[in-house]
């Protein structure tokens, strides 16, 4: 039996790639967390910006707590089993009136997984919908394995390479509108992207990128996994700490070499790099 979801949310994530709405947590909860983002990009702006926001769980408890919130991995374990990891985190922001946008790619692209077969929460710290730039699907494609992409580096796409999946039938798209406290889930190879932010708010949504089962490896760059549930990841894997507090020295250290691998990860082969 699902821990948290029922049997049909299950077998529709399956079908479909993605489940959107998931009740996580009050609208003013959600708010909350935001302040605390927001007080922390006030604070510490070398550490939290438009091209650092890779990896903040390990620095900052407030996001350590979504990472680790029991409904979030419950869902997971529904979904993908009981042993898993984190692999990382970005906090996807679109400033109002910006034209920053997310092109239609699939996750897995140019992650170096051993399979593809993990999931993403994506959490809403403020409302998405059409207006603020919402995350878009189109169902079903998760079944069609990586897709080809092209690197267009494109100035006002933040996806790193601003990767582009062709052939994309978008009458099919279903937009996931969230409120403060939702959060959808989905599968690494699934075709979204999401449009501008054409309102007068930030859209702000945090994604665990990912739930990886313990048996997937990366194959481009080293094992870094941050333990979740379950059995002991292989011997030899670099376990990853969780913050005892925001920022600690220690925690700090360790976010920099992780996101150091997540580049060399993330921009392998491409033929130019980002400062993100």
């Amino acid at each position: 039996m699902p821990k948290f979801l029922t049997s049909a949310q299950v077998s529709q994530y399956h079908e479909e790639g993605y489940l959107s709405p998931i009740d996580l947590m009050s609208e003013s909860d959600a708010i909350a967390i935001r302040e605390q983002l927001e007080e922390a990009e006030r604070l510490h702006p070398q550490h939290i910006n438009a091209e650092n926001r890779n990896n903040a769980h390990l620095v900052f408890s407030f996001l350590d707590d979504l990472a680790f919130n029991q409904i979030v991995l419950d869902v997971v374990e529904d979904l993908i089993g009981s042993d898993f990891s984190l692999w990382g985190s970005v906090l996807f922001i679109k400033d109002p009136g910006t034209a920053h946008y997310v092109s239609w790619h699939q996750d897995a692209t140019y992650m170096g997984m051993t399979s593809n077969d993990f999931v993403t929460p994506w959490i809403a710290l403020s409302p998405s919908n059409r207006e603020t730039g919402c995350m878009s699907m189109i169902p079903g494609t998760h079944k069609n394995h990586i897709r080809p992409h092209d690197d267009t580096f494109a100035e006002d796409n933040i996806l790193t390479r601003g990767q582009v999946v062709k052939d994309v039938d978008e009458s099919s798209a279903v937009d996931l509108i969230l409120r403060p406290g939702q959060m959808s889930v989905h599968h690494g190879e699934i075709v979204h992207g999401s449009q501008a932010n054409l309102s007068q708010q930030r859209r702000i949504g945090f994604a665990l990128q990912s739930y990886m089962p313990n048996h997937i490896r990366q194959h481009i760059g080293k094992n870094m996994w941050l333990p979740v549930r379950g059995q002991a990841r292989d011997e030899g894997d670099e376990l990853l700490h969780r913050p005892v507090g925001n920022m600690d020295e220690t925690a700090v250290a360790q976010r920099a070499v992780v996101n150091k691998n997540f580049g060399d990860i993330l921009y392998y082969g491409a033929e130019q790099r980002r400062n993100y």
